[in-house]
């Protein structure tokens, strides 16, 4: 008995895997598939977009905070200079 169950188990998967190939091989499962296919692209058209928008914005962001850095070092370099210069000029007019 189990014999006979273990081989009408395999005979079953055959059948069932023989049906599954051609259902998954049909004109109809090509045209689902090609939709689906075209769907991912356009979804991955617009992330990409939207990566883009996001990376050139922090490209931006990048750039005012070198900026504001490199506006700080000179101010903090001009007021290193003017602290010496007010300390020398004195000392000249003496």
């Amino acid at each position: 008995m189990s014999a006979l169950k273990n081989i009408a188990l395999l005979a079953g998967g055959f059948l069932i895997g023989t049906a599954g190939v051609k259902i998954l091989s049909s004109k109809e499962a090509r045209t689902v598939y090609a939709h689906t296919t075209a769907a991912v692209i356009r979804a991955k058209d617009c992330v990409m977009t939207q990566a883009t928008k996001v990376r050139e914005g922090c490209g931006d962001i990048l750039a005012e905070a070198r900026d504001i850095n490199a506006a700080r070092e000179a101010d903090a370099e001009n007021d290193g200079i003017i602290g010496d210069e007010s300390e020398e000029t004195p000392a000249d007019e003496a």
